[in-house]
């Protein structure tokens, strides 16, 4: 007997079959309206994404068992999400009883050509405790349906890349989302923002050397900032060649953070970069290079352009581990 609480997909398709099941999943999408679908554990294979409608009067939730697991087909060739939240039936509205909805548990698996999970419509979505593996681009937040502002909160996600050149884990083009307690390895650029209003707390993107990231690795970046005016907080770039890039002298608040590299590769090491006029404002991050780094690459910042009127705020810093010293042109307080 199917529970009164969830619509259980095994009542009506069979896992661990090899077979495709993205139809059949996306009619059993659209046929329960306010309901959570419930995945339990075993594998579910899509050659196609499926979407959820973000229209009140029709959205779901997905839950998945802890060894649930939505993988790609080998002939996957979609350029979109396996999962697509709120691509149904586009909405905006949190006033609505059914407007806020979520994907929760087990894992996202991209077979190393597909991308992961997208919210593409609908407001204060949630996305928690959920392992998106071996995928282009892990999660992507799109422009939200508020005039851009997505409002989602994303809480405990882990990301594996699919470990090649063009690979990203977060990509956030909406506005105003919350990113806590997240880990990030096996990609080229650990979190890409264009957007503003998005707060990222405990976020940990760690470089991993597979050949084809090593010959791409100077240009790597575990966050990289273009939409101005966000938050970071305890945020940690793990051996990219800069932690942290800020382009067109934007705007935004990096406390607690801290970049660290363990071992010398690449030929550079640049703890924050702003490819313009350095306008941000960093509080107690620290800056820790390998000591066997040639010094002349090693930047605790990077400026493009002088004049800025950014603020470093007592920086911890291996200073004699740097040439290129001007992160102190910007300093307030002691150098720790």
């Amino acid at each position: 007997m199917e529970s009164k609480s969830y619509v259980i997909v095994t009542d009506h398709v069979q896992a661990n079959t090899g077979r495709d099941l993205s139809d059949e999943l996306q009619r059993l999408i659209l046929d329960n309206p306010n309901r959570t679908i419930f995945f339990p554990d075993g594998e579910y294979v899509l050659s196609k994404p499926i979407s959820t409608p973000a229209n009140p009067e029709h959205s779901v939730s997905l839950m998945l068992s802890t060894y649930a697991i939505l993988k790609a087909s080998d002939d996957w060739s979609s350029k979109e999400a396996m999962v697509r939240m709120g691509a149904a039936e586009p909405f905006n509205s949190i006033d609505i009883v059914g407007s806020n909805y979520s994907f929760k548990g087990g894992v996202i698996d991209g077979n190393g050509i597909a991308n992961g999970i997208s919210i593409d419509s609908g407001r204060e979505t949630l996305i928690r405790e959920v392992s998106i593996k071996n995928t282009k681009i892990g999660l992507h937040i799109k422009y939200g349906a508020n005039y851009g502002s997505s409002d989602c909160d994303i809480e405990g996600v882990n990301i594996v890349g699919n470990g090649k050149a063009d690979s990203i884990g977060v990509l956030c083009e909406g506005w105003d989302n919350t990113f806590t307690n997240m880990r990030i390895s096996s990609v080229h650029i650990g979190v890409k923002v264009t957007s503003a209003g998005n707060s990222f707390r405990n976020v940990h993107p760690l470089y991993i050397f597979t050949p084809e990231l090593e010959a791409a690795y100077d240009d790597s970046y575990a966050f990289c900032e273009s939409g101005g005016r966000n938050w970071y907080s305890m945020c940690y770039s793990d051996q990219f060649a800069t932690g942290f890039k800020i382009t067109d002298s934007e705007k935004s608040t990096y406390s607690d953070c801290f970049a660290f590299w363990y071992s010398p590769k690449g030929n550079k090491q640049i703890g924050f970069e702003s490819r313009g006029k350095f306008e941000s404002i960093i509080r107690s991050c620290s800056i820790s290079f390998h000591p066997e780094s040639a010094p002349q690459y090693n930047a605790y910042i990077k400026v493009g352009e002088t004049g800025g009127k950014g603020i470093i705020d007592t920086p911890l810093a291996n200073d004699d581990a740097m040439l290129d010293k001007s992160y102190k042109d910007y300093v307030k307080g002691e150098v720790l």
